[in-house]
């Protein structure tokens, strides 16, 4: 875990998008075959429908989850003025559970594959544990979302884990 929050930390997620935290759930995202590692570079059309990701780690029974996917460097790197943009909320996802899944949780907003228009984006998929069932609706824009106010203003508090990978116009 010391590992991923070295990557987060060195890749500007953690500061840019999240506030530091110490991973303590493990988070697998895969797009197909492929599992995301850390900074692994995607193309828009890999990642174009929503990943499989599996929650697991030590969670107590009932716990629940909110994902959140966004993209801090839209509409491009040297000028995020329309960061994030939100490309996928998920909440209420039962621990040990793997998304998609038509039962697993409640999607506040469906999944958008990632079209980056200019330089080398990097997209983030946060986790963050829930203190009980949350009800929330999609935000009025997903132009100008960010993640660690939603997650406050939603009492989720830090993550418990994150993963990102980038991705560029192809």
């Amino acid at each position: 875990m010391e590992a991923a929050h070295e990557a987060l930390v060195k890749s500007g997620v953690i500061g840019d998008v999240l506030e530091d935290f110490m991973p303590s759930m493990d988070m697998k995202v895969k797009y197909g075959d492929r599992e995301v590692q850390n900074g692994d570079e995607l193309t828009p059309s890999e990642a174009a429908a929503a990943p499989f990701v599996e929650i697991a780690g030590r969670h107590e029974n009932g716990d629940l989850y909110t994902l959140v996917m966004s993209d801090p460097d839209a509409p491009s790197p040297d000028n995020p003025v329309a960061a994030e943009w939100l490309h996928w909320l998920v909440v209420n996802i039962p621990g040990a559970t793997t998304l998609p899944h038509s039962s697993a949780g409640d999607p506040v907003t469906a999944y958008k594959g990632p079209s980056p228009p200019m330089g080398v984006h990097r997209y983030v998929l946060a986790l963050f544990r829930q203190p009980q069932r949350i009800t929330a609706h999609a935000p009025a824009a997903r132009k100008g979302f960010k993640a660690r106010q939603w997650a406050s203003q939603h009492g989720l508090g830090r993550p418990v884990a994150a993963v990102f990978f980038r991705a560029r116009k192809e």
